[in-house]
């Protein structure tokens, strides 16, 4: 249960409380240009972006389990494919903007000339979250009880909204940089064993001939087991583990976390070692 229930906590916790600093800063902006009376429909824009990320979800859930076996094997396989493509491009993308953020936010904010465009802000930046979110998810559905890891999302999400409002109503002080630093090394290693279930899943379709040869055979073993035993089961959603791993499953998640990390590391690195934590108003660039 515990491995099953962590991967989706992790992932929206982080989405959650990018998505509690995005609402932080349009309400702070809004506050700022003395607009506090397009609160209500900032507040619209986001209730409706989270019904639709959770519609996205249950509509790609629902449909694959219409699928046939063979169809639903290729469609897990691109699934895993397209989950790493999204957390790569997600990750780099926040700490690419995390300096301008809040500047792009204030300028949208300050263009917005009525409660729809604002609302249509809100929901356009949070929505964009929700979806990633939800076919990153799906991709984890394909791996454990469906129940379980949506305890862990609603669970993440309740934290997240949480520590968003002890920062914007008590002045609560997290350090963002150090924060989604480690939650973007986790969702890193993650992406690296989707990568190698991707690679799995494209040679049992026989779309990759080549890097068969098994590495080992753990099936014997129960507290190996990715299905009987909490430690295959983190193994299994946190680093793409299997019973029967081929060679090419171990080079793939290798070569995609040097490749992944290294950037990651050298953008990070980047950022100003000294920025102190603070308060969506003096922190809200520090994402990355």
């Amino acid at each position: 249960m515990l491995a099953n229930f962590l991967p989706t906590f992790v992932l929206f916790l982080r989405e959650g409380l990018e998505a509690s600093m995005i609402v932080s800063i349009l309400l702070t902006s809004l506050r700022q240009l003395k607009m506090t009376r397009y609160n209500t429909s900032v507040w619209l824009g986001v209730g409706l972006a989270l019904l639709g990320s959770f519609a996205v979800a249950a509509l790609l859930k629902t449909v694959s389990s219409l699928f046939s076996p063979d169809f639903l094997s290729i469609f897990k396989t691109v699934t895993y494919f397209i989950a790493v493509v999204i957390i790569t491009w997600m990750t780099f993308w926040v700490q690419h903007h995390s300096r301008t953020l809040k500047q792009e936010l204030t300028a949208q904010a300050s263009a917005a000339s009525s409660g729809f465009a604002l609302g249509l802000l809100a929901f356009s930046t949070v929505g964009r979250e929700g979806i990633e979110t939800a076919i990153f998810t799906l991709a984890f559905a394909f791996q454990a009880d469906t129940q379980i890891l949506l305890l862990g999302a609603l669970l993440g999400v309740l934290v997240a909204i949480a520590l968003g409002v002890l920062i914007y109503r008590f002045g609560y002080r997290l350090n963002y940089r150090i924060f989604f630093r480690v939650m973007g090394i986790l969702l890193l290693v993650m992406a690296a064993g989707l990568f190698s279930n991707f690679i799995q899943g494209a040679q049992d379709a026989g779309w990759i001939t080549f890097g068969t040869t098994q590495v080992w055979d753990t099936s014997s073993i129960d507290w190996l087991s990715e299905n009987k035993s909490i430690i295959g089961s983190l193994l299994h959603i946190f680093t793409g583990y299997t019973e029967n791993t081929s060679i090419l499953q171990i080079i793939g998640f290798v070569v995609y976390l040097a490749i992944a990390g290294s950037f990651f590391w050298r953008m990070t690195r980047n950022q100003k070692r000294s920025l102190p934590s603070a308060t969506p108003e003096q922190a809200a660039t520090l994402k990355g």
